[in-house]
């Protein structure tokens, strides 16, 4: 496995490819995160959906979700999209607010991805492993989303 420093050009080239239209782009980061870091069993990018208060899955990777589409202030990503901060949940079972995606997820991270100041969506990733995230992981997430806005801000 890479470590997350070890990625970032490769994060970095994906992201870039302009001949690829950015949800492809967004998939293939989900898959270069899922199949190289141990603990990133799930990875999607959530966009707000329009002038709608929900998210709406564009990319992911991992088991397929029923829950491609979540209302704001519903589960984690739902809290995130109105809080605007980073939440990190060690343990899924010790959070009221949480929509379980599947039986095996343990721990999750959500990091808001914001255009020009606003919060147009996230970057969610679950682990089958309890307390899978650490400050590297989210210091790594918000610097995907960066690259990420840089792409959309064209």
């Amino acid at each position: 496995m890479m470590s997350l420093e070890d990625l970032k050009p490769a994060v970095e080239k994906l992201i870039s490819q302009e001949n690829l239209d950015i949800n492809h782009r967004l998939t293939e980061v989900c898959d270069l995160l899922q199949t190289k870091v141990d603990t990133y069993d799930w990875v999607g990018f959530y966009f707000k959906n329009g002038d709608k208060r929900e998210l709406i899955l564009k990319a992911f990777a991992g088991e397929p979700t029923d829950h491609t589409i979540i209302p704001f202030g519903k589960g984690i990503c739902g809290q995130v999209a109105e809080s605007n901060k980073n939440f990190v949940v060690d343990d899924v079972t010790a959070q009221d607010n949480y929509i379980a995606c599947s039986i095996n997820v343990k721990s999750e991270v959500v990091v808001p991805l914001f255009v020009n100041g606003e919060n147009i969506g996230q970057i969610d990733i679950d682990s089958h492993t309890k307390n899978a995230f650490t400050k590297s992981d989210e210091d790594f997430l918000t610097w995907v989303n960066a690259r990420v806005s840089q792409q959309l801000e064209t």
